[in-house]
Formats: structure tokens, C-alpha cells, sequence
């Protein structure tokens, strides 16, 4: 059985988050209580289907025209609108050409936020990047979705390895890759050339050479490309720092199951980790000090943690099938939702707007309390008042004979429920209730 904690859950603020899982659907949850609201399944897109699991996500949160790009297993890329689900265009990763999806899926995919001033058009760009190491970026006319809006730009990011992340810097100028068999290595978008990659660690006493595992990463502050933190398959965190060394600057070890999701916090020192047994923490990367674990542990992988750009939680979603809100000040659990697939990733939406909430549930209030004094009003006037009827001792023969039809059906049941009569029996008491045919 896994090692669960149980804790009370006070309910976390308003806030809207998007999930994304192995069957290909996309829940959106919702709290929208103040105080502490319950979070809760408000809406599911798409429909079950494992050949559709979503393996990446890219939300692009600007506050006009937002949109959110969906990878899905089947070599297929989606830009829907995160307000509604609604599905603008749906096209087929180009640096796939001629292999299945399944030999070389989506490792990576980003949604530019920034726009080309020379489209007039509105268009999309995207960065992919598969398992094999074949990046690209294109831009694509949302009015035409069989015409690029302009050459996609394509690379090969490794030789030899597989690719299991791709992040993006918040210019949008600088990507970063990693992965099985990859060490971590820097591009410059712009040009489409490397201008990093980490130096390969050293041979071990028996000479024998042993390439490192990447599983996540993350850039430690996103106004600063040159500090990124990654984690590895054999429980370390490292942090790197692009205009100091090759090496990793600060290296520890996070308990005993391999890193698989690493996000930062906004104040730059401030990491978040979650391995394959379900541990979450927060850590100083700047000493490498265990800052704390988050109370109310999980029972399965942590494939993804999310940080709320404006509030103090974060997100965490897995294996387990649950989504977790927890607040960072104490750690504590603020909300869990159960999804029922296993879950790939977590994203907050910040278009989420409070005020048209409030606005929303106070006009439905009055609604309702309209409706409730209408009936109410209508109750009282439609209705006549009720007089009792007074009973003078004398009952007419309908009356007798509807108490007689009323007694034999209880002696019935009584005759059914306990011993069994003879015929002549039940003949005999019909008669005496009834009287003679």
C-alpha cells in the first residue's frame, strides 16, 4: 500500500487551473470561494482516447487573444482557446515526416507569447522539439491553417541520447535541451546555434564512463537565462550557471527516487521538486538547504508542479490521478482533486478574473432569489385558505366502505408476512370486511 498522510484541507483562493492527462483529456478547475474555496471539475475537453494522450503543453497567457498548444501523442499539435476549449486549428509536427509518432514523440513544446510585427495576419509561432533531438520553429496563419506564414527554422539539438525537455527563458530568446544519454545544452533561437552545453561528468574509478539522465529543468529566474536547475534520474538537483563554468555549480542529492518535475519561484532562489515516490519539497538553491517538505504526501510520481505567478500556491499533479494545491508559506495542502487518469501536466491559467466570477455568481443569486419570491408570492396568493372539516360521529357508506377495503389490505399483508392461511381462512375474513359478494 503506498504511504499516504491525512491532513485537513482549509480550501485554497480563487484560482483556475487546466490538466492535462494520458487519455488526451483536459479538465479545468476551478475555486472561487475567498476565504477558502473548494476546487472542483468545471469543465472536461476532448474525449478518452489513449492514442491522444497529451505528452506536452504550452500556455500562452496574454490578456488578449490567449491561447493554449497541446502536443499529443500521435504527432498531432492543437492551439485551442483556453477560455472555452474551443479548437482554432489542429496540424502535424513537420519534423516527423516519415517516422511513426511513437519512435519519436514530443519532448518539448512552447508557445510564443510575442507576436510578428510583419504578419499582419494573426498567426501562432511554436516551438517543437521530439525525442530524437529534431527542433523547429514555425509560425502558422490561424485564418489558414495549411499555409506557414514563412520558412520554419530546423535543427538537430543532439547526436546521440533522447531528448526528455525543452524550456524556454521568458525573452523567448534562449532555449534549453536535455535529456537520456544529452547533456544539457543552450541554443540561441534567434540564429538556431548552440552557445552552451555542459561538460560530461568524469569517469568513474574503473574508467568506465557513465553519461547522466535528465529528466526536468527549469530556468531559476526568467528575466536571466544564464542560471538554470535540472534534475536527474539518480536523485540529483543541479544548478548551472552558462556564464561561469561547464560544471555544475551547486549538486545535491534529493532522497532516493529519481527528480521528475523541478519548477522556480518568482523571488529566484526559491525551487520546487518532486520526485517518482511522491515527495515534494522547496529548496534555497543558492545553499542547496532543504527548505522544508509539503505536508500530506502523495502516493504516486509528481510529473509536474506549476507555481502561481501572482499567488503564493503551487500545483502538483501525477501518477496518483490527483491534483494538489498547497501553499507555500506553510506547506501545508490547501486542495486535492481526484482526475481519474494519470496526469501529465498542470498549468495555471492567470486570465482567471475574480471580479467576473463574483459578478457571475451575485447575478445568478438574484436570479435565484427572485425566483424563490416569485413562487413564494405566488404560493400566497393562488392558494385559498383551508378549512378544517368537522367531524359530527357519522360516516356514510363510501366511507365505510373504503375503511373495510383498507383493513382487508393490511390483514392481507399480515398474511403474506407471517404463517399461511387456508383459503377458507382468507374467504372468511374477506367476507367479514367486505361482506358478501
Amino acid at each position: 500500500m503506498p504511504r499516504t498522510t491525512t491532513v485537513d484541507c482549509p480550501g485554497c483562493p480563487p484560482l483556475r487551473a487546466l490538466t492535462f492527462d494520458a487519455l488526451g483529456l483536459i479538465k479545468v478547475i476551478e475555486a472561487r470561494a475567498k476565504g477558502g474555496g473548494v476546487s472542483k471539475v468545471v469543465e472536461r475537453w476532448g474525449d478518452p482516447d489513449a492514442s491522444k494522450c497529451l505528452v506536452a503543453a504550452s500556455l500562452n497567457d496574454r490578456k488578449v487573444d490567449p491561447l493554449l498548444a497541446v502536443a499529443r501523442k500521435n504527432g498531432v499539435i492543437e492551439i485551442l482557446n483556453p477560455l472555452n476549449g474551443e479548437l482554432s486549428l489542429s496540424v502535424s509536427d513537420v519534423s516527423n515526416a516519415g517516422v511513426r509518432p511513437e519512435d519519436n514523440a514530443i519532448a518539448g513544446l512552447h508557445l510564443f507569447r510575442r507576436q510578428r510585427s510583419e504578419l499582419k495576419s494573426r498567426s501562432c509561432t511554436l516551438l517543437v522539439c521530439t525525442t530524437k533531438g529534431n527542433a523547429s520553429i514555425r509560425t502558422v496563419d490561424m485564418a489558414d491553417t495549411k499555409v506557414d506564414s514563412g520558412a520554419p527554422k530546423a535543427w538537430n539539438v543532439c547526436a546521440l541520447g533522447n531528448i526528455s525537455f525543452s524550456e524556454v527563458d521568458g525573452s523567448e530568446s534562449y532555449a534549453f535541451f536535455g535529456g537520456k544519454g544529452v547533456e544539457v545544452n543552450m541554443w540561441d533561437l534567434e540564429n538556431c546555434t548552440k552557445i552552451w552545453t555542459a561538460k560530461p561528468p568524469p569517469r568513474n574509478s574503473l574508467g568506465i564512463f557513465t553519461p547522466t539522465w535528465f529528466t526536468s529543468a527549469t530556468f531559476l529566474s526568467k528575466d536571466d537565462h544564464r542560471k538554470v536547475v535540472a534534475g536527474t534520474n539518480d536523485h540529483q538537483v543541479r544548478l548551472y550557471d552558462v556564464s561561469a563554468q561547464r560544471r555544475s555549480v551547486i549538486s545535491f542529492d534529493f532522497r532516493e527516487t529519481p527528480i521528475k518535475a523541478v519548477t522556480e519561484d518568482p523571488d529566484g532562489h526559491t525551487i520546487y521538486i518532486g520526485n517518482g515516490s511522491g515527495d515534494l519539497a522547496s529548496v534555497d538553491i543558492r545553499t542547496g538547504k532543504l527548505l522544508g517538505c509539503f505536508l500530506g504526501k502523495c502516493s504516486g510520481s509528481i510529473r509536474s508542479i506549476a507555481r502561481h505567478p501572482e499567488l503564493p500556491v503551487i500545483a502538483s499533479c501525477g501518477l496518483d490521478s490527483y491534483l494538489r494545491i498547497w501553499d507555500i508559506g506553510t506547506r501545508q495542502l490547501l486542495s486535492s482533486v481526484f482526475l481519474k487518469q494519470h496526469l501529465t501536466k498542470v498549468i495555471f491559467d492567470t486570465n482567471f478574473n475574480e471580479e467576473e466570477v463574483k459578478h457571475e455568481e451575485a447575478n445568478t443569486a438574484a436570479h435565484d432569489a427572485l425566483s424563490i419570491d416569485e413562487v413564494q408570492t405566488a404560493d400566497e396568493t393562488e392558494k385559498p385558505p383551508t378549512k378544517r372539516k368537522k367531524f359530527d360521529g357519522k360516516q356514510t357508506n363510501d366511507e365505510k366502505t373504503n375503511q373495510k377495503s383498507v383493513l382487508f389490505s393490511k390483514l392481507v399483508v399480515v398474511y403474506f408476512n407471517s404463517e399461511r392461511w387456508g383459503l377458507s381462512k382468507l374467504q372468511a375474513v374477506r367476507k367479514h370486511c367486505l361482506g358478501p359478494d
